[in-house]
């Protein structure tokens, strides 16, 4: 089939498809666009054909900024659990590079987004052109260069013949729940309208399957175990909790364990606001009682966290001087991953004597150093069988 560059990489996104649990949806659910110098008669062009042809394949969607449009298909993409999103094209140059806040939000929070930006002509033939990055040093560099560091996958087209490698590649990662974000690929504005025999097979319907691998038995094992021998446990959830679908599953092993859980920025609204294990937020932006919570925990259960959540211990200590390093020093840290289950450990805590059996958000924990923990403002003492009050965040989960 010969079609352009433009018009070959539009059929193909049409084309795009995820499945989870047996439901299918299209992966690029449409197109924004601003257009200008660069993308005007090569991927506009091809929008418009396409549409003509079937309006529902790519619908088109105007935009008025380029940063609003890349933070809109993020949201969309966060609304829909990562399962569909928008491609954004712009003109080369500033309506490129007004993509790139967008483009580093949605990377640093595993939000997939297409960005198409219009580039300067591979060929030179008109080189220096309006909106072009003259560096004198290297002839290859243009500003959409400045999209590499903040794109979770980057590539420039500019041959035809690059661009079925490049798309599948970038729709692989696309639909990565682990390495997902905004996919970059630039495309010269000479290289969009050049023609090129393409195998029919490019443009078949085209499903990524979203996986739900099982845990390793040993290690889920050995999580439980830290957390059956806990004395303080919390449970830090993250935002994968909400795109698994998973927030149920959280519910009813707060619900069974009494162990209570704080979210990253990502993961609020994982477990109900108003629910009695619900704590709030963690970290430096989080609530007294999580902090406090997390200070003083011995087990840490993060739940469908990034990477970098691992290390929110530090964030946690740096909140109280007194309390630097407790976090890291003393607790152990399971992370339990949709994708994978793995296991932190640190070094042993403190046990605190007694327990309580209801809601731990008004629980008083004595700290390391010997003086009394914060007093969490929410909720209750409860009583022990012997009628004194709990002095310690013990779970009762077995």
């Amino acid at each position: 089939m010969r079609l352009t560059v433009a018009q070959a990489l539009a059929r193909f996104l049409a084309n795009q498809y995820t499945e989870r649990d047996g439901v299918e949806q299209r992966l690029i659910a449409g197109c924004f666009g601003i257009f200008g110098h660069g993308n005007v008669a090569g991927f506009g062009q091809a929008l418009l054909e396409l549409e003509l042809e079937d309006p529902q394949a790519l619908p088109y969607v105007l935009a008025r900024n380029e940063q609003g449009m890349v933070h809109a298909a993020a949201a969309f993409a966060r609304q829909r659990n990562r399962l569909s999103t928008f491609a954004c094209s712009t003109s080369v140059g500033p309506g490129a590079t007004n993509m790139v806040t967008g483009a580093a939000l949605a990377t640093i929070n595993r939000l997939p987004v297409l960005l198409l930006p219009a580039d300067t002509f591979a060929t030179r033939a008109a080189s220096p052109v309006l909106q072009e990055l003259e560096d004198p040093a290297s002839y290859d560099v243009s500003v959409n260069d400045c999209f590499r560091p903040v794109s979770a996958f980057f590539d420039r087209i500019n041959r035809p013949e690059q661009l079925p490698s490049s798309v599948l590649a970038a729709m692989r990662v696309l639909t990565d729940p682990a390495q997902t974000g905004a996919e970059t690929l630039a495309l010269p504005q000479d290289v969009q309208a050049e023609a090129h025999d393409w195998p029919e097979e490019l443009f078949a319907k085209r499903v990524w399957r979203v996986r739900r691998p099982v845990p390793e038995p040993e290690v889920l094992a050995e999580a439980a175990a830290l957390l059956r021998s806990a004395q303080r446990p919390l449970i830090v959830s993250g935002g994968g909790t909400i795109y698994a679908e998973a927030t149920e599953a959280l519910r009813e092993l707060a619900e069974a364990s009494g162990i209570p859980v704080a979210e990253t920025q990502a993961g609020k609204g994982s477990l109900d606001h108003d629910h009695p294990s619900s704590v709030g937020a963690v970290g430096a932006t989080g609530t007294t009682a999580a902090n406090a919570l997390a200070r003083d925990a011995d087990v840490v259960l993060g739940v469908a966290v990034a990477d970098h959540h691992e290390h929110l211990a530090l964030g946690i200590g740096q909140l109280d001087p007194e309390a630097a390093g407790d976090l890291v020093a003393h607790a152990r840290v399971a992370v339990l991953d949709v994708v994978a289950l793995g296991v932190m450990r640190g070094s042993s805590s403190t046990s605190c004597s007694s327990r309580i059996t209801g809601s731990l958000r008004s629980a008083r924990c004595p700290s390391r150093s010997g003086r009394s923990g914060s007093a969490l403002p929410i909720g209750r003492a409860i009583p022990t069988p012997a009628g004194s009050t709990a002095t310690s965040c013990r779970s009762t989960w077995r």
